[in-house]
């Protein structure tokens, strides 16, 4: 398999919690906290090593969150390249709310990186022991660092080879136009804010993802359709594919789940139409598990072997 790295720019420890009602004032007794790393590329890591795949995680790393942060992808076993910086890795909180099944997500903001600490984390992935073939840059961006960064990293892909994919929003993924990246992964409501347009139906959501070709976003774009799939738009094709129905745990990692398991399909050398298959069915397993917790392999397996018609997945094939 081609190698993998991972870049997480504003991770976080994740805290994940339960409690019977969420009331305003109250004091709210809640279970025992669940701690586990986070992010959009440590997420995409975790995920790639559950699916059995080793995948490098670089990221910056400060603070006593920082480095519960590292323990726990060691004791993981997911292999990391953490750069030490100046401010605290920041925390994240979700709480469970048992009477509804309501879930409540607090994201808090990351520590700023100077352009020091910036120049640190792009220079470990130039000296990672292994050069990716795909380097994922998924999640928010942190004070201090501007969209600028993925048209840097892209730079960083032709110059290395590596086929860069990137996963954010907001500014940072409007910033990436004109940085040729191989492939992005905007939502729905991403693809039109992009836009300036809601997208009423498929075609125009299709004449939108070109749109972004045109404008040198990416090669591929795959849009996350939320409950109704996906849909990847190329230059020279559409593959539209319905969502995997399952019953919903946990919305946490969904996203981070599924670009994960279409890259590891295209590392291993699988054609479009199975990478996006395995992301849609690795989407689906996230939302099997509770709280922060990522997917199993089972499930992801297990999905994409009912909704293909095959025996085994991409990483067993």
């Amino acid at each position: 398999m081609n190698a993998i790295a991972t870049l997480t720019l504003n991770p976080a420890l994740d805290i994940s919690t339960g409690t019977d009602h969420v009331r305003p004032t109250h004091k709210l007794r809640c279970a025992a906290p669940r701690m586990e790393p986070g992010g959009g590329g440590i997420n995409v890591a975790r995920v790639l090593h559950a699916l059995g795949a080793d995948a490098t995680a670089v990221f910056p790393s400060g603070g006593p969150a920082g480095a519960t942060l590292e323990a726990l992808l060691r004791d993981a076993g997911v292999p990391i390249a953490p750069v030490p910086i100046a401010g605290a890795t920041r925390e994240s909180f979700t709480v469970d709310e048992a009477a509804t099944g309501q879930q409540y997500r607090f994201v808090l903001p990351g520590p700023p990186l100077d352009p020091t600490e910036r120049a640190a984390v792009l220079a470990a992935l130039r000296t990672l022991p292994a050069p990716p073939a795909y380097l994922v840059a998924s999640g928010s961006l942190p004070p201090g660092v501007d969209g600028a960064v993925f048209h840097e990293l892209a730079a960083l892909g032709r110059e290395t080879g590596a086929r860069l994919v990137i996963d954010t929003s907001g500014a940072a993924l409007a910033a990436c136009e004109g940085a040729h990246a191989y492939l992005i992964k905007p939502s729905l409501r991403e693809l039109e804010d992009l836009a300036g347009r809601t997208l009423a139906t498929e075609s125009e959501e299709e004449a939108a993802a070109r749109d972004l070709l045109a404008r040198g976003f990416a090669e591929i774009v795959v849009v996350s359709l939320a409950e109704r799939g996906a849909v990847l738009v190329s230059a020279d094709r559409v593959l539209r594919l319905a969502a995997i129905e399952v019953p919903v745990g946990s919305a946490v990692g969904a996203g981070d789940s599924m670009t994960a398991a279409l890259v590891l399909a295209l590392a291993r050398g699988k054609c479009l139409d199975e990478a996006l298959l395995f992301g849609v069915a690795a989407g689906a397993a996230a939302l099997l598990t509770p709280g922060t917790e990522l997917v199993r392999r089972d499930d992801v397996e297990r999905l994409y072997a009912a909704a293909s018609g095959v025996a085994s997945a991409p990483n067993n094939a």
